[in-house]
């Protein structure tokens, strides 16, 4: 007799979705996070609500045609699976599978499903990241960023609701402050859990807590559930696995994700025998920034940038198309970091950056998470945006009046002569004759940008040159590598079940969200087209949850 039917060890989006399905199906579940009551939901709710949608009502509206057919092309074009992958063979065959459930999910029951719960959507569909790159697909096609009205708590809403519900019903035993140790077995099978108690602490949602223990204890499983999340703040494990032929990760990282997010119960469930794959594989961002202030450790912020802005390394030399803001963040990290880059910069001007800068994040965009229509009309009218107000005190925006007080700014700040004042002229320069004399690949595609009805109203500028006075002052912003996310994980076969190095399926243990890579151990291969992550979330959890 166990003590309870299924062990789910994670309180973040997808350990939510898994136990209030488990829930609903009559099995008894006990749920297990390390963190206090107050970090529920764990990093989706930091998150900006983006999923990828695919043909939905919001994307017909705009004029946007898109087919799960096109959308699992543009997958496949940017996860480069390894061969064999579509016939359900080679390294990659699990993750194959998931991007093809997820697309279908998408295209099919994944609004209604949200729908009917109470998410609803902001109608004008965002192109979060084109692609491009030359070796690694296309990227989205079309733009299918839908952002949650509400961000990421209102995602997480109705699976909260739906976990407290179950909790005062008796059905749901959700115990915080539990930090799993080992995972148990019995003649090769996962049959439960150890886990420390730790000591009460409540120090605000995303802030490092107490890692004091005053007990342990053991809970006995039909099933056990890895939903932990990645590795992204344990930042010597992630400069360890950053792939070599990428050269090195800067020293100086910031964390796009609260501490607890260390990938401890990965090494757990390693050593109990589960295979974990693609570790090689991640999605971190260079365009990061030192938040102010801080919430967890290294806490930084990342930009959203409109396509406008020259992106310059930290000697001042442009990088190469189509490495343009909001092209393609992976491309161009790999690239700075390749050449050994330890920061990165955006030279703009005031205008462009009041249009086309924003943040990720439900804590940088109380408009949306507010759910405050006034909000948001107030900053597409006024261009009081969150990002206007952290310039006004952040050091790492350098404004001038010319590019040679540019230049010296940029310098000051880094405390070393790396930018020329002539060279940095030259660039700006160049960039701004192609504005009417064509020939720049860059101003093309801002062009081309414009031509959809979104980004003209609301995320990309009218070209012109950045030294127009009536745009300024010029600025230019340094931008730092920021963690996010790990694309490999636990190895796991199409319902979720985890599996052993020899490929057969490790019993009693199942994993879903980013502690399974998004589903299969890599579900978006060597790079995801943004907008899976939180999706990844839901799909696996829905899939585990009905299936266990």
């Amino acid at each position: 007799m166990t003590d309870t039917d299924v062990v789910v060890v994670g309180a973040g989006l997808s350990g939510l979705v898994t136990a209030t399905e488990l829930v609903a199906r009559g099995r008894r579940v006990t749920l297990l996070d390390a963190e206090p009551a107050g970090a529920l939901g764990g990093q989706a709710w930091w998150s900006f609500g983006g999923l990828l949608l695919v043909d939905s009502p919001e994307q017909r509206r705009l004029g946007v045609r898109d087919s799960p057919d096109l959308a699992l092309a543009d997958w496949l074009a940017s996860a480069d699976f390894a061969e064999g992958a579509d016939r359900g063979e080679g390294p990659d065959r699990n993750g194959y599978a998931w991007a093809q459930a997820y697309v279908e999910l998408a295209a099919g029951e994944l609004r209604p499903w949200l729908r009917a719960k109470g998410v609803r959507w902001f109608p004008l569909v965002q192109w979060a990241e084109r692609g491009g790159h030359a070796t690694h697909g296309r990227g989205n096609t079309v733009p299918r960023f839908h952002v949650t009205w509400g961000t990421g708590p209102a995602i997480l809403e109705p699976f909260v609701r739906a976990a407290r519900d179950a909790r005062a019903a008796g059905t749901l035993d959700v115990r915080f402050r539990r930090r799993v140790t080992d995972l148990l077995t019995v003649g090769g099978a996962v049959v439960g859990v150890r886990a420390d108690v730790l000591a009460d602490d409540a120090p605000g949602r995303g802030r490092p807590s107490s890692r004091e223990v005053v007990g342990e204890e053991q809970v006995t499983a039909e099933a056990v559930v890895v939903a932990t999340g990645g590795i992204g703040a344990n930042h010597e494990l992630v400069c360890s696995l950053w792939p070599r032929a990428a050269g090195r990760l800067p020293q100086d990282l910031l964390s796009g994700v609260p501490d607890s997010t260390d990938g401890v119960v990965l090494d757990r469930a390693a050593a109990a025998g589960a295979a974990i794959v693609h570790t090689d594989r991640m999605w971190h961002y260079p365009e990061g920034l030192p938040m102010q202030p801080p919430v967890w450790s290294r806490h930084g912020v990342r930009i959203l940038p409109g396509p406008s802005a020259l992106w310059l390394d930290a000697d001042g030399h442009r990088l190469p198309a189509p490495l343009f803001p909001g092209f393609d963040a992976l491309g161009a990290l790999m690239h700075l970091t390749e050449h050994g880059h330890e920061h990165s910069w955006f030279v703009l001007n005031r205008a462009v950056m009041v249009k086309e800068f924003a943040f990720s994040g439900s804590d940088m965009n109380p408009d949306l998470t507010g759910k405050s229509v006034r909000q948001l009309l107030k900053r597409v009218t006024s261009g009081a945006t969150p990002v206007v107000e952290f310039a006004k005190t952040s050091p790492d925006f350098v404004w001038a009046d010319d590019v040679a007080g540019l230049a010296a700014g940029m310098n000051a700040l880094t405390g070393t002569s790396q930018i020329s004042a002539s060279a940095l002229a030259e660039v700006v320069a160049a960039r701004d004759a192609a504005v009417t004399a064509g020939g720049d690949p860059q101003i093309e595609e801002i062009r081309r940008a414009r031509s959809y009805v979104v980004d003209r109203r609301m995320r990309v500028a009218e070209p012109a040159p950045l030294t127009r006075p009536e745009d300024g002052p010029l600025l230019a912003v340094r931008l730092r590598a920021l963690t996010r996310k790990t694309l490999g994980g636990l190895h796991t076969d199409v319902t979720g079940r985890v599996l052993r190095p020899d490929g057969e399926v490790l019993p009693g243990l199942w994993a879903v969200g980013e502690a399974a890579g998004f589903g299969g151990g890599g579900i978006h291969g060597s790079r995801s087209l943004e907008g899976t992550f939180l999706g990844g979330c839901l799909l696996t959890g829905r899939v585990v949850g009905r299936a266990i």
